[in-house]
């Protein structure tokens, strides 16, 4: 990742120290008369004045100036601010900002060579309530157990400096750095470091849509905000309005900086929906263009969406029209997956329901093609089955569906472990890439609320109004957990220790058992476009055969309550069963399927209730 092209990526902003004891410091102000920069030293402080330069910036070196030092941005003679390319803020979002100086780690990752997206398998996280300690040394300590489960790559939720200790992370107001509670940037590159010695990718979710309210004071160096759009997390970012050059600049500075300074794999975009940006050539194709042309590509460096526009031109090639993004998070499969799990039917939940749906993603991607969608009241989506499967992101749950919740509720809390072994085998066993929500894997029902640690009385306030309006329609929804209580962010925190009680032991089982056959089916990839799809819909039923190169892959669902009886469409070949979640060895209740298949036309294959089974073709 050190391997970068300078005279396409874009100039530094921040403070970047030399090995002659100098910091050059480079800030964008274009309203601004004068910029001076105010270094912080123990008690005595002094102020240098920066040069205006090229495109409204402001630059200049200071002596005797480096690693470790504090400093801010004062404008005009007056005010003085935290660096908005801040790469540390060890006193919060208020405080002052601290000089990094990246070339002080030692990293021994160079054997690290990444991994093919579609190798992954992917385990989310929230630093804060993964482990009791809640940072980024503690995370590196359960490497073994990302192992053991199969975990081959991580992904955390954002990490950029936060208001206060606790927070999903979407409300940072520092794209450029880690947070302090979590361990700040030594913290995280260590954890990479370790995560890559143990052949691990690591994921970083990043916010690019919009900031967080508070300590945000990006607005009092230039214009990096528009009013012209407005988001449901506040006021839109700049991607297309005057001087809107300089915002894109920013992003995707940040954006190389976690690839080259922190050596992540991969960056998951949050909510790219909640990007306005009309212009010819977006900051979306400008950002992957960038990272394509300034990265040497060894490892690689991924860009992974997430969007519920299902518009497949996010993750279509630049040379065939497309924005460019390696691959994106699929909603549809999991709203498929999780109404005919759990019968719910609010929301956009109401688009659901129907075996086809499922059927139709695991064949074309997404659900929603063109067709008429009830809950938005119009016609949503584009065509997918042409994308291949590796550049889709499944899951049965992950932090928004479980957090944007009244309750918090997991799938756990929802149903048993019979429908959570068949929610396993239809993710992990996708063509799809596959992303696990932590504590699924053993049937963790700690809620996963939503958690707050603002100092403003009125936003705190906001903030609990808002949430409770934002659920109003949800049924039998009480009183919610105020989000900036402390007891709801202990509320959310895992318990991996109990993967080892009676109850919960086989299900932690099956999820090894699963990954360890995925990981077995290399290469995962498949010798035709899509999957065979077939559907019973009168026994809520369905078949998704899997082409592979000498390792073809049958799955059977029935979501139904009652045994089933659907013909086969194992037609050639003599099959072996692989995995049934009814098996007493996996806490099932006893198998139906046979042990192995001839097939034959018309044959019948019998499922249980609430069964997933599969089979492999013999060579």
């Amino acid at each position: 990742m050190e391997m970068l092209d300078k005279t396409s990526a874009p100039a530094h902003l921040g403070a970047v120290p030399s090995v002659d004891g100098s910091t050059s410091f480079r800030v964008w102000a274009p309203f601004a008369r004068t910029v001076s920069v105010e270094i912080l030293q123990g008690s005595r402080g002094s102020r240098e004045p920066l040069t205006p330069s090229g495109g409204k910036h402001f630059e200049g070196k200071v002596d005797g100036v480096g690693d470790g030092d504090l400093y801010r941005f004062v404008i005009d003679g007056s005010s003085a601010f935290p660096d908005p390319a801040s790469r540390s803020q060890p006193e919060g979002v208020h405080g002052p900002s601290r000089i990094v100086d990246h070339a002080s780690f030692q990293w021994n990752d160079g054997g690290w060579r990444g991994r093919a997206l579609e190798e992954y398998v992917i385990y989310e996280l929230h630093v804060g309530t993964f482990t009791e300690e809640g940072t980024f040394e503690a995370i590196t300590a359960c490497l073994d157990y990302f192992k053991d489960l199969g975990v081959n790559a991580i992904e955390l939720m954002p990490v950029s400096q936060f208001p206060g200790s606790r927070n999903w992370g979407y409300d940072g107001t520092f794209p450029f750095a880690p947070h302090e509670t979590y361990g700040g940037p030594r913290g995280l590159k260590t954890l990479v470091n370790a995560c890559h010695e143990q052949g691990i990718a690591v994921i970083l979710d990043v916010v690019y849509n919009h900031l967080g309210p508070e300590g945000n004071y990006l607005a009092n160096f230039g214009p990096y905000f528009t009013d012209r759009y407005r988001t449901p997390w506040g006021d839109a970012l700049n991607f297309d309005g005057p001087f809107s050059d300089e915002v894109r600049s920013y992003f995707i500075r940040s954006a190389l900086d976690w690839f080259v300074h922190y050596h992540v794999d991969a960056l998951r975009l949050d909510a790219i929906h909640g990007i306005f940006d009309f212009s010819a050539r977006t900051f979306l194709q400008e950002l992957s263009e960038t990272v394509a042309s300034v990265l040497s590509g060894n490892p690689p460096a991924f860009l992974i969406a997430e969007s519920d526009l299902n518009d497949i031109r996010i993750i279509t090639p630049r040379k065939d029209g497309g924005i460019g993004l390696d691959a994106q998070w699929n909603d549809d499969f999991h709203h498929a997956l999780h109404t005919l799990l759990t019968g719910e039917e609010q929301g956009y939940y109401q688009d659901f329901g129907d075996i086809e749906d499922l059927a139709k993603s695991f064949a074309e991607g997404y659900v929603y093609t063109g067709e008429f969608s009830s809950y938005r009241m119009r016609r949503h989506g584009s065509p997918s089955k042409h994308r291949p499967p590796g550049q889709f992101v499944v899951f049965s749950q992950n932090h928004d569906q479980a957090g944007n919740r009244p309750g918090g509720d997991r799938l756990a809390a929802l149903v048993g472990h019979d429908r959570l072994k068949v929610a396993a085998t239809a993710v992990l066993l996708s063509p799809y890439i596959p992303l696990l929500f932590m504590g699924e894997e053993y049937g963790e029902t700690a809620p996963f609320l939503y958690f707050v640690n603002h100092s403003d009385e009125r936003l705190i306030e906001a903030v609990r109004t808002g949430r409770t309006e934002e659920f109003a329609w949800f049924p039998s929804v009480g009183e919610m957990p105020h989000p900036q209580g402390k007891e709801t962010f202990l509320l959310s925190r895992i318990n991996r220790a109990s993967r080892f009680d009676e109850t919960r032991r086989s299900l932690f089982g099956f999820y090894r058992h699963l990954t360890s056959l995925r990981h077995s089916l290399r290469p995962w990839r498949m010798t035709q476009g899509r999957p065979a799809v077939r559907s019973w819909p009168d026994r809520s039923s369905l078949s998704v055969m899997i082409p592979l190169p000498g390792n073809d892959v049958a799955l059977f669902f029935n979501f139904s309550e009652g045994n089933v009886q659907i013909e086969s469409p194992l037609h050639e070949g003599s099959w072996a069963m692989i995995a049934d979640t009814l098996s007493p060895c996996w806490g099932g209740s006893g198998q139906k399927a046979p042990p192995r298949i001839t097939g034959e036309t018309g044959a019948v294959l019998s499922l249980g209730p609430l069964n997933a089974v599969v089979y492999r073709r013999e060579r």
